[in-house]
């Protein structure tokens, strides 16, 4: 098939390759000239593992290309992605529609021939019926179907995600835009992976009661390690003990700072807001909301305890500042609370991240950057772990402590033991909901 995908941010671009690599003719489309350069350069302007290797292939293969002209990007197409961006509206924090919309009114302006229009962007329950009210309106005389198709793509592992998914969801009014979703995703379905065909709410319904479950159980383990913390039990154990109930299962339960991410935060916000709209809130998700918030703040606490009250003039080393290994997003990151926090109460604060430079570097104003964890700790009073990326889980820690000035860390991954940690040197060491050696009060 040819298919045009609008957008090329992380989902779009992600679901634009591996479409491509599937065996369609894809052609990408955005107004951003420098970012257009760099794809037709090979590049990519997001970190994602394989992606660049996955874009040069499809490219020298002649089934991908990038381009701002929507009017001679559609010419013969037959179906059209919409993968543009759905932010949290400032104020309410309802899912702000305007570029989805902007790009359907463009769309319907160029359109002369009938197309299966696919909305892939996290869109509120409502929006594709909308998307079909503002085509009509448009180009009343257009001949078209509108599918929501959502995506479930991990950072760090979207590619894997898109090429074996636990399922394929679509959502459809008619027999024919289903037969063209089940024609896309063939090399899919054809090894096995399940296809969910639903009416347009159920698909986008799906979607966010996924991520808001997720987050739940996110939030639930982060609270859990807290309630640990003070009954002496260990929240890693625990997760454990439950995780190998199959009811439950043993992801998304590792405690930590809290989420972020491009998901999480604005999915469980938007479906809060419409819980309220249609008045029937959602209490379970309002409340993992304010307490996925309450335990950045408690973060921020454990490493002021462990600085013996306060940071000022404190030299701290934070490893990690994305808000997950394997990828460069900062959105809603936990380090976007506590870093600033630290620097604003007089903190020395040293950073160091193999990808987040580039995202960070204007969003962190304050920090000193360094290359490696070694460099960031020395003379240092305080190690943070905040991200758990794989070269902060191999440290020499006896070489670690034996350069700070006051060897303590604050790893708020729960990647290394307390044992462990004060055996290599350290004086003292916090965790999450495990064995911590706290200085005297």
């Amino acid at each position: 098939m040819k298919i045009a995908m609008i957008g090329t941010g992380y989902v779009g671009l992600v679901s634009g390759v591996c479409l491509a690599d599937f065996g369609h003719q894809i052609v990408c489309i955005d107004k951003d000239e420098a970012k257009l350069a760099l794809l037709r350069d090979g590049k990519t302007p997001i970190f994602e593992p394989g992606l660049d290797a996955l874009l040069a292939r499809n490219m020298a293969a002649g089934r991908l290309s990038f381009t701002s002209d929507l009017r001679a990007a559609i010419d013969g197409v037959q179906v059209v992605f919409i993968a543009v961006g759905t932010p949290s509206r400032r104020g309410d924090g309802h899912a702000d529609l305007s570029y989805v919309f902007a790009a359907v009114q463009e769309l319907a302006g160029v359109l002369t021939d009938h197309v299966v229009i696919v909305t892939k962007s996290t869109v509120p329950v409502g929006t594709s019926r909308k998307v079909a009210d503002l085509m009509r309106a448009t180009n009343p005389a257009l001949d078209f179907d509108v599918v929501s198709n959502p995506e479930f793509l991990r950072e760090g592992a979207a590619i894997d995600d898109f090429m074996h998914p636990d399922r394929v969801v679509v959502g459809v009014q008619t027999d024919r835009a289903a037969a063209v979703m089940q024609a896309i995703y063939r090399p899919l379905t054809d090894r096995g992976f399940p296809m969910l065909v639903a009416d347009l709410e159920t698909a986008e319904m799906v979607k966010y009661a996924a991520n808001a479950f997720l987050a739940t159980k996110v939030t639930f383990i982060n609270e859990m390690a807290l309630l640990c913390e003070r009954t002496g039990a260990d929240v890693k154990a625990v997760a454990n003990g439950m995780g190998f109930d199959q009811r439950i299962g043993p992801k998304f339960l590792q405690a930590g700072p809290g989420y972020g991410g491009s998901c999480f935060p604005k999915d469980t916000r938007a479906l809060a807001r419409i819980g309220q709209d249609h008045a029937a809130p959602l209490q379970i998700v309002e409340t993992v909301i304010k307490v996925n918030e309450e335990v950045k703040r408690v973060m921020i606490d454990k490493i002021i305890d462990l600085c013996d009250g306060h940071v000022r003039k404190r030299a701290i080393a934070v490893l990690g500042l994305t808000f997950k290994p394997g990828t460069d997003d900062m959105r809603d990151a936990p380090s976007l609370t506590i870093v600033p926090a630290l620097v604003g109460q007089g903190a020395d604060v040293r950073v160091v991240d193999p990808q987040a430079f580039r995202e960070a570097e204007e969003l962190l104003p304050g920090v000193t950057w360094h290359d490696d964890a070694y460099t960031a700790v020395q003379g240092a009073d305080l190690v943070v772990i905040l991200t758990e990326w794989d070269d902060f889980r191999t440290l020499d820690l006896a070489r670690l402590a034996g350069s700070m000035a006051e060897p303590r860390m604050a790893d708020l991954r729960n990647v290394y033991h307390c044992d462990t940690a004060l055996a290599a040197g350290f004086s003292y060491y916090t965790g999450i909901g495990r064995k911590s050696v706290m200085p005297p009060v």
